[in-house]
């Protein structure tokens, strides 16, 4: 934890190094459709996604291995009046109870093997809202420098076929200020043949940047 927390204090210190204000685009599109209740959103870096969901009513934990990220998240927090329970750990290390949360943030976060865990807290019909970096021919800008830390296509899917799919994309899209290939999943801790499934928004009318 320590060689981590390290690395990304670091990097939250490097005057160049940047995070998207706003939150997964995916998630903003869909957060009339998704559970109600309590939010947990890992790796949240600056805060993006966690004070997006304490805006719309979330009581909210965030969690991330850097305290110079978290601070830096609190700080925008409180400029908001928002109260959110900022956790700095790394998430390997963390407990996570047992079906406690109606809704997962994940973004830009390598951890496959954190999967099972996460998927655990999930309250039934809670819902997982994951975006990270794929290794791509095309020309990117943002992301990783090595593949290593970059999913594969359909890594994300595979690992999360035990939930209820709602929705999956792989593309590249707009992010800071380049281009970042990514892929983006959004599924529900819910089973069976036949279920109630989200009206969405036409697509013209969803998505600022994809």
């Amino acid at each position: 934890m320590t060689d981590d927390r390290t690395r990304w204090n670091e990097k939250h210190n490097q005057s160049d190094f940047m995070l998207p204000d706003e939150p997964i685009p995916e998630l903003e599109a869909r957060i009339e459709t998704l559970p109600d209740g309590r939010a947990l959103d890992v790796a949240t870096g600056t805060g993006r996604n966690a004070i997006f969901l304490a805006e719309h009513g979330y009581d909210v934990d965030a969690i991330d291995v850097s305290d110079v990220a978290i601070e830096e998240a609190s700080r925008r927090a409180a400029r908001r009046d928002l109260e959110i329970e900022w956790v700095r750990a790394d998430l390997a290390e963390y407990d996570l109870e047992a079906e406690h949360y109606d809704l997962i943030s994940v973004s830009f976060f390598a951890g496959l093997e954190h999967l099972p865990a996460l998927k655990e807290a999930l309250a039934p019909g809670g819902v997982l809202v994951y975006e990270h970096h794929l290794r791509s021919s095309d020309l990117v800008d943002i992301g990783p420098s090595s593949d290593r830390h970059r999913y594969r296509s359909n890594d994300l899917l595979r690992a999360c076929l035990d939930l209820t799919i709602l929705s999956y994309e792989e593309r590249r899209r707009s992010l800071l200020d380049g281009t970042a290939a990514v892929t983006t999943l959004v599924a529900r801790n819910s089973h069976g043949g036949s279920q109630s499934l989200p009206i969405l928004k036409d697509d013209n009318d969803r998505s600022r940047d994809r």
